[in-house]
């Protein structure tokens, strides 16, 4: 079968020719389909009719196209839906559903990436990007450390979608294997920071010390406005804490922690870094006492791996510790993602921002895993949350979390000895050749002073091939890691030696004595989960046993309204693993990042396009982060305008829970607008809002698609009436879905719009991130981007040129999972993610048809069709029967599914979208599990079954309760555990009966220690 000249040498292009011949002649959404279709009607009239064929340029064009692997479904099927829903096509569809006065004229434009890319062209492509990277051997530090992925974590956990797609544990009975490992997380960080209890987890140290700052005038009910900050911390932590202390109107002050004035009573906390940003471990409890007497709190930004070793902060008296978990197993990758932690006391746990994983009980009484403390999320205090946080970095707190079970207390102690003594003998060597080391007492970084200035110290390792940290003109600063060599050091010696004779490390080491300042005598993950899965068979076996507790997309559709789990497709996660791409260091020299350089560009240039704006900013690492930049990045320009009184923003009620908190978060007084009927906003509720507060008004925030399901024909108007008041438009990107390719924020009239990379652009939500929120902004808007203090002079140029500060800890936020987005607009092109909006809606508009003579569809459009998701009302049916949503969603595991999105924007719902992955099987399937449901309710409604004992109030079905000596319930047992015939087939099941969380919220276990402690109390 022939094949393009470029693949003619591809194997897997070879192997799959037939198979895509035939793909292409279906259509597959193909503009060429029907010429190859006549082609191959040709070629079965035999060899002679082959033969006679005349080659057209179409059947020269690539084959195995990757949008027929990513939009799924073939031509029939789409024919066949729409038939169902009342289309003739899907255009005609598309034309019902998308108001006329916001469609695009013309189809994206994004240059070389206007047509596709195949998979092995993508790879190729991005292969020779990642290899303008240079990988040099880095001391850098500064909170980012050289460290081993253990090959059984990076394929079994990292690399495996058994743990990669999963969504946030909401659904705890169908969550207990990661929500275990998080809990290990928990338990290894409160261990080793000598407090009592740990979230799970945030999204870098530079925000968890912001967070903690926040957290700090929240106890102080924003009586303190002022927050001290140690000039020996990162630059980084410090932009970030003074960025978001800014918009919260406190003042973080930066200076020496010994100079500030502790008996200030407007004072709400102190920050210091342990161990310093220049390597000194210093003894803080002069400090703490003086802070303490003063009603201060004491924040510790703690290096994880030195805690191994070190005094743990909780034991020198801080309130609060925050850090990163990178160095636990998890690649640099130019940044992130990684996990940061936030440990506290248990009288604070009820402001600690992010997620805390606690054990409860279930309905039979066992011990069961879930999310404790749900009123401290964002989504439910709104406006008067103290944090926007929404993704963690649950994927790479289970990889931290499994490095230190892998390697356990001895395994990780003997990898801070180790780098402690590189060191160490650096350290002397290095003043054999004539420079001092100004850190005494150190951990494992050392500062020096040079004899003859940083600079040529800098530029000698870099000729070598090595990166080192300047700290001023005299002083440079190393970090030694899990991955330094003997050989590395030797290297080292080299550079430094300048030409003249070197030391080695074998000539050194014998005559050096290394001590541990403030040394450790505690100790820590004395749990048996920490000291039985050394070896990688039990290993890789234990981490099996977890994954197969856990429901993800590699078992069904996950189809959760607003959360958009698309397919995160094989070949858009390979590069991540790379090391061209995953050993480079965020703050490395810019001519060393130049492959990075062209994808962001790239992307950047890609996601402009899609969203009809001038610039992006790829700096906040979620989309919460990209929300508060968003809202930040309009109150610069107001105030660049003399216009610093505006500061009202007005929200519908319908409108994501991050909305009103970051608008607080960045010091912006909420209005919230109501909805009408049809749950679309309130035109004339919002025209008197605006007009009332004209002369203050800051912004708009506003989801497109409504979060109801709708495109909303007002919303052109809704932004004039923003702009004619002199406000600004965000747009919350959750909804993207339902625009690309159609539509854009920019076309609409949006100022700015963040985007959710991990739902529009097939991040992989990792069980509750990582994601990335990059926000578009229009050309009046750009100078104030996010910019970040380590890459001045010279280096990368981020954020525009009147920025209003920094919102990650990394220039890039979450670099490393970019070419996962990358790669998806690479190879789907325009018409591909058009075509994939198209099919997003089809898909929704399909099971909103097959499902509305079975429950109420609550909203749709003009012409009674959905966008991409819809809401099916439950609440009559609790009228009815007593059977709440929970009662629906705990079920729907029995048949193998995962709920969809519940009781939210309203209240008594389950809100659906399928995206354009799926295939109609699974969408039937899906369909065909709601209204086996109502059958089910309606033996309740019927007066067949009880209303308090039935099959949807014992929900979900455990083996063990099916198999139990003793079953009471007025139904049989395999209907409980089998209800559908694919179950029997293969069977998901979950670990748990349904859990009380209020008895987990009482009764709080947030660590396996404690867990040890609550059994001892109850024997």
């Amino acid at each position: 079968m022939p094949t393009t000249v470029r693949e003619a040498n591809d194997p897997v292009r070879c192997a799959h020719a037939v198979r895509g011949m035939r793909g292409v002649a279906r259509g597959v959404g193909r503009r060429e389909g029907a010429a190859t279709a006549t082609m191959l009607a040709r070629a079965r009239g035999g060899a002679n009719a082959m033969s006679a064929r005349n080659v057209s340029a179409a059947s020269l064009k690539p084959l195995d196209t990757f949008e027929r692997r990513h939009n799924s479904g073939t031509e029939e099927e789409v024919a066949e839906m729409c038939k169902v829903v009342g289309f003739e096509n899907i255009d005609a569809l598309i034309d019902a559903t998308v108001p006329t006065n916001i469609r695009l004229p013309k189809l994206m434009d994004m240059g070389k990436y206007t047509e596709p890319l195949t998979e092995s062209e993508f790879l190729a492509k991005m292969k020779d990007i990642a290899g303008k990277n240079k990988v040099y051997k880095t001391y850098i530090g500064a909170g980012y450390h050289g460290t081993h992925v253990p090959p059984v974590i990076l394929r079994n956990i990292l690399e495996n979608p058994g743990w990669y797609t999963q969504y946030t544990p909401y659904q705890a009975e169908a969550s207990q294997g990661r929500l275990e490992s998080l809990m290990n997380f928990q338990t290894m960080i409160t261990d080793l920071t000598g407090m009592p209890l740990s979230n799970s987890s945030l999204l870098d140290e530079g925000t968890a010390a912001a967070e903690a700052m926040t957290m700090c005038s929240a106890l102080n009910r924003g009586k303190k406005p002022k927050f001290y900050v140690s000039d020996k911390c990162h630059p980084q932590t410090i932009s970030v804490v003074k960025t978001r202390a800014e918009g919260l109107g406190l003042e973080a002050i930066v200076g020496d922690e010994n100079s500030f004035d502790y008996t200030a009573k407007d004072v709400c906390g102190v920050l210091v870094q342990y161990p310093a940003t220049n390597g000194a471990v210093i003894d803080y409890k002069p400090i703490v006492a003086k802070a303490h007497a003063s009603g201060i709190r004491v924040v510790a930004a703690a290096d994880l791996l030195s805690l191994t070793v070190l005094q743990p902060p909780g034991e020198w008296g801080a309130d609060i510790v925050v850090g990163s978990s990178q160095r636990f197993g998890v690649p640099m990758g130019f940044g992130g993602p990684h996990a940061a932690f936030l440990a506290t006391n248990h009288d604070d746990k009820r402001l600690m921002p992010g997620r805390i994983i606690g054990e409860s009980i279930d309905s039979e009484g066992n011990p069961a895993l879930r999310m404790a403390m749900q009123t401290r999320e964002q989504h439910i205090r709104r406006d008067k949350a103290t944090s926007n946080i929404c993704t963690a970095q649950a994927l790479l707190a289970n990889m931290a979390a499994m490095y230190g079970v892998y390697h356990g207390p001895q395994g990780l102690k003997d990898i801070a000895t180790r780098a402690h003594n590189f060191a160490g003998v650096f350290a002397a060597g290095a003043e054999k050749l004539g420079f001092k080391n100004v850190t005494p007492e150190f951990f494992d970084t050392i500062t020096l002073k040079c004899p003859s200035g940083a600079d040529a110290v800098v530029k000698a390792c870099e000729s070598a091939g090595i990166n080192i940290r300047k700290m001023d003109a005299d002083h440079v600063s190393l970090a030694f890691d899990e991955v330094t060599t003997i050989q590395d050091v030797d290297d080292l010696f080299k550079a430094f030696a300048g030409g003249a004779t070197a030391p080695t490390v074998e000539q050194i080491a014998p005559s050096v004595n290394t001590s541990i300042p403030m040394e450790r005598t505690s100790s820590y993950m004395t749990h048996p989960i920490f000291n039985q899965y050394h070896s990688e068979h039990e290993m890789v076996r234990y981490l099996k046993r977890l994954e197969e507790k856990d429901l993800s997309l590699v078992h069904s559709m996950i189809a959760l309204g607003s959360c958009t789990m698309k397919l995160n497709a094989t070949s858009e996660m390979i590069p991540i693993t790379w090391p061209e791409l995953a050993n480079i260091h965020p703050f490395a020299p810019k001519d060393q990042s130049l492959g990075y350089q062209e994808m962001f560009r790239d992307l950047e240039m890609q996601l402009c396009e899609i969203t009809g704006f001038d610039a992006m900013s790829l700096q906040p690492n979620s989309g919460a982060s990209g929300e508060y930049a968003g809202l930040m990045a309009i109150r610069a320009y107001h105030q660049s305008r003399g216009d610093d009184h505006r500061d009202v923003c007005i929200i519908p009620v319908s409108a994501h829970g991050t909305n009103p908190a970051s608008a607080a978060m960045c010091g912006m007084k909420i209005v919230v607008i109501g909805t009408d009927s049809k749950g679309n906003i309130n035109v004339e509720e919002l025209k008197a809002a605006a007009e009332k507060h004209s002369a203050n008004l800051a912004a708009l925030m506003v989801t497109y698609p409504s979060t109801h399901g709708v495109y909303e024909d007002s919303i052109k108007e809704v932004c004039d009436t923003i702009h004619k008041h002199g406000g600004q438009v965000y747009m919350d990107g959750a909804n993207m879905n339902a625009q690309v390719g159609l539509t854009s924020p920019g076309f609409i009239g949006a100022d700015v719009c963040h985007l959710n990379l991990h739902k529009t652009f097939c991040i992989p939500h990792g069980g509750g991130g990582p994601g990335m929120g990059p926000i578009g902004v229009k050309a009046h808007l750009a100078p104030f981007m996010p910019d970040h203090p380590t890459m001045k002079d010279g280096a990368i140029a981020v954020g525009g040129d009147k920025p209003f500060g920094t919102v990650s800890a990394a220039p890039y936020g979450s670099a490393l999972i970019l070419p996962i987005s990358y790669a998806y607009i690479s190879m789907m092109g325009s018409e591909g993610l058009t075509n994939a909006s198209k099919r997003a809606i089809l898909n929704a508009n399909y099971m909103s048809k097959r499902l509305e003579d079975y429950y109420p569809v609550l909203f749709t459009g003009k012409n009674n069709t959905c966008a991409h998701e819809f809401i099916l009302d439950m609440r009559p049916i609790k009228d009815a029967t007593g059977v709440e949503v929970a009662d629906i969603a705990k079920r729907l595991m029995d048949y193998g599914f995962h709920s969809p999105t519940m009781s939210w924007p309203v209240a008594g719902t389950l809100m659906i979208e399928p995206t354009e992955s799926e295939s109609k099987a699974e969408l039937d399937r899906f369909c065909d599990a709601l209204i086996a449901i109502r059958g089910e309710i309606r033996d309740i409604e019927e007066g067949k079954m009880s209303k308090e004992n039935n099959m949807l109030k014992h929900a979900p079905h455990t083996a063990s309760a099916v198999t139990g000596k003793e079953w009471d319930r007025p139904y049989p047992r395999d209907l409980g555990a089998f209800p559908a015939p694919w179950t029997r087939a293969h069977k998901f099941w979950p670990q748990t009966s349904r859990i009380d969380d209020v008895y987990g919220d009482r009764n709080l276990v947030a660590s396996r220690a404690a867990v040890e402690v609550a059994v001892a109390q109850t024997a």
